[in-house]
């Protein structure tokens, strides 16, 4: 899916907006306003606009950037979200709930000729199709665990990429990169046969200098959500892998079974796993979520791994990624 641009960021009266967010700081020039009721906390520094003058001020898109408890759509924001079709916008959601389950967003959007996106539920069908070699550079960001800034990393390279002058785009697998984006494949929601075809539709033949950066999902060492690892892995077809991780944990998420795995083991299995695709893949860097440690602490912590293991690590909120980013050959050759 295609998300136009520019967005209003909707707000509304919820406690949350991780989402819009993201969208704020990672791609500040398609934000145009915020609308938000009355009272609410959140603030995302945009002008106020309601979606009648959004929407005649350019906007294109209402985007749901705001997380309602259990990820439902409220009954209260439907009238709002009519007013926006009405005014000439498209509406954009991850939430949980599907827009186009909704009657009157359905027949006011068939009535005004405007889109309902449901970021969350795929509507694109893949075939296994074939894995052959396909030109251009591609980079994943894999992880010991869920949750420990893939999308984060993946968004900074391609950012650090773009600041050398190189040709990059990041390709988004979660519902939140697709916001920030305005297209990608939220990955697991398709049916597992075809994830690694996804992959490799996000990825597609590209001149030789140029980079797609994949946003990775799950992990080879989790028990419910490496199959989807796998699949991203294969249908990308990457050239280069940075791993990311977060030190603070000791267990692997939602698994307390399962202890956190050693990050040279994780370079070798995603290396093996790679490969069956691309006999070239290999792990470029080391990305670590130190926000639980001190500025002194976290130094420490990433100078010992890149001593460990031979890569240059980096923090990349605290360090940037440019040393990752040396690594690469950005040369197209």
């Amino acid at each position: 899916m295609t998300i136009a641009q520019p967005y209003l960021l909707f707000l509304a009266d919820a406690p949350h907006a991780k989402t819009a967010f993201g969208v704020r700081h990672w791609r500040p020039e398609a934000c145009a306003a915020q609308f938000r009721y009355p009272g609410s906390a959140l603030d995302l520094a945009l002008p106020e606009m309601t979606p009648a003058q959004a929407a005649a001020a350019g906007v294109r898109t209402l985007l749901i950037g705001a997380a309602p408890a259990g990820g439902m759509l409220p009954e209260r924001w439907i009238a709002d979200l009519v007013a926006a079709l009405r005014a000439g916008m498209d509406i954009a959601s991850g939430l949980h709930a599907r827009l186009t389950d909704v009657p009157e967003l359905v027949a006011e959007a068939k009535a005004a000729g405007r889109r309902l996106h449901d970021v969350r539920h795929p509507t694109e069908s893949f075939t296994i199709g074939g894995f052959e070699r396909r030109p251009g550079k591609r980079l994943i960001t894999v992880g010991a665990d869920c949750a420990v800034g893939k999308m984060y990393t993946a968004l900074a390279i391609e950012r650090e990429l773009r600041a050398r002058a190189v040709a990059a785009d990041f390709r988004a697998t979660g519902q939140t990169g697709i916001l920030i984006v305005g297209s990608g494949i939220s990955v697991d929601a398709v049916i597992s046969d075809f994830v690694a075809a996804a992959a490799a539709s996000l990825s597609p033949a590209a001149a030789p200098d140029h980079w797609d950066v994949v946003e990775g999902q799950g992990s080879l060492f989790h028990p419910a959500y490496a199959g989807v690892t796998l699949g991203l892995l294969h249908g990308s077809q990457p050239d280069a892998m940075v791993l990311c991780a977060d030190p603070s944990r000791t267990t692997l998420g939602d698994f307390d079974a399962y202890p956190q795995p050693d990050l040279a083991e994780c370079v070798t299995r995603y290396t093996d796993c790679a490969r069956l695709t691309n006999p070239d893949a290999r792990v470029v860097g080391v990305s670590l979520n130190t926000s639980a440690f001190s500025a002194a602490a976290a130094e420490a912590l990433i100078a010992q791994t890149a001593d460990r293991l031979g890569l240059p690590c980096v923090d990349p909120v605290r360090t940037g990624v440019a040393a990752i980013v040396d690594r690469l050959d950005l040369s197209g050759g």
